[in-house]
């Protein structure tokens, strides 16, 4: 009986602890994410032995990462191996470990109960990497009523757009300081036209110390006057943070703002949407009315949200850029199939990849980091060069 009860008492301290330390609102969360999990490690726990003592170890490492998110901040990448991505593993193997616990719940012996923790396992490479791809996006072509995915073409121009996105970095414990400068070094050294950052730089962990983010995005001071950047949700958190880090590495925020920049393949007007819950048909009504086409350019329209893709007027954008969903974080993206956690909910919101409505088209990047789930499973972080081929040659 040592492990419920160990298991009870790992519980209540970490929900006293949210409630003393942070308050009510994060309490919430951990009272109902731990009890999950907790309820879930108890039904999993293997029989007495060596296993169950690997077991409560892993386990411990779950409530003292909670415990220390009453208080959170940036750790070293000691702490980072021995706790935060333990605890990680754990909390997602046995989150994926539901149907198993239910069938234990009902006096069954279900099979394979290792499996969801060798997914996670999985979930921890694929977490702490990125795959380089290079995509090409044939824009323009027939309008579709509806939001739909969309081909990426077979038209190439001799010389597109090219332009690196790096979205939903979440500067964390599984995106430290060094990790993002590096994917910001590898940016540049892209030598694209053009370097877009749509939004959600921080987590919880990275919210207080201004240094972070600042000397993240270092690598991209260079790049001035050609990288740009849009607010997602998380960075409304902390936007000071935010803003200050941009500016003073000389990347433009566009908050419903609008700019021009020349390139070598014509003139490229950039919107940039802010993130914002309510009402988005008329929020994006009155940007799109404010900042009107200008004439000869090809038109981008930097966008955090996919899911507000269906509230942009017709024809307001040659290109949308999205990011936000993390391509689903869990799905079958790596065996080369669509689906993701988002389909499987019927939630109304693109996912990854090319999508059309009218003669709009968007690209919903798969995220360089991740949030919320503890990992990421089978749908990689997205890391590369989109090239862009413009309307007018697209046939």
């Amino acid at each position: 009986m040592w492990f419920p009860l160990a298991t009870l008492a790992a519980y209540l301290l970490t929900v006293l602890s949210a409630i003393a330390r942070r308050g009510r609102q994060y309490a919430l969360f951990a009272g109902v994410l731990v009890g999950v999990y907790s309820l879930l490690a108890w039904a999993m726990a293997p029989p007495p032995g060596p296993l169950l003592w690997a077991f409560t170890a892993f386990h411990t490492t779950a409530y003292v990462n909670f415990i220390l998110l009453s208080r959170p901040r940036m750790r070293g990448v000691a702490f980072r191996i021995v706790v935060s991505w333990p605890a990680a593993f754990m909390v997602a193997g046995t989150l994926l470990s539901l149907p198993w616990g239910i069938l234990v719940a009902m006096r069954f012996h279900p099979w394979a109960p290792w499996l969801p923790y060798a997914l996670a396992l999985v979930g921890m490479t694929q977490s702490l990497s990125t795959r380089h791809e290079e995509v090409d996006l044939v824009l323009g072509g027939a309008a579709t009523p509806l939001v739909l995915p969309h081909p990426r073409g077979t038209h190439r121009d001799e010389r597109p757009l090219r332009i690196v996105q790096i979205t939903d970095p979440h500067l964390g414990p599984f995106m430290s300081v060094a990790r993002l400068a590096a994917i910001c070094a590898r940016a540049v050294e892209e030598q694209p036209d053009l370097i877009f950052l749509t939004g959600d730089f921080l987590t919880m962990e990275s919210q207080r110390d201004p240094r972070l983010l600042l000397d993240a995005l270092a690598p991209l001071k260079v790049y001035s006057g050609r990288t740009f950047a849009c607010l997602g949700n998380h960075d409304h958190e902390s936007p000071d943070i935010v803003r200050a880090a941009l500016r003073d590495n000389g990347i433009e925020l566009l908050v419903d703002a609008a700019t021009e920049v020349q390139t070598d393949v014509g003139l490229v007007q950039i919107v940039g949407m802010d993130f914002t819950w309510g009402d988005r048909a008329g929020h994006l009504e009155r940007v799109t009315e404010a900042f009107p086409r200008k004439p000869d350019a090809l038109r981008i329209v930097l966008l955090h949200d996919p899911g507000a893709f269906r509230h942009l007027p017709d024809g307001s954008a040659d290109l949308v850029l999205s990011g936000h969903t993390h391509g689903g974080q869990v799905g079958l993206v790596s065996l080369g199939l669509p689906w993701t956690m988002l389909r499987l909910f019927g939630l109304r919101i693109p996912d990854h990849g090319y999508w059309a409505r009218g003669t709009d088209r968007m690209y919903v990047h798969r995220g360089t980091g991740h949030y919320g789930f503890p990992l990421r499973l089978g749908v990689p972080a997205e890391e590369g060069v989109l090239r862009v081929h413009r309307p007018q040659h697209a046939g």
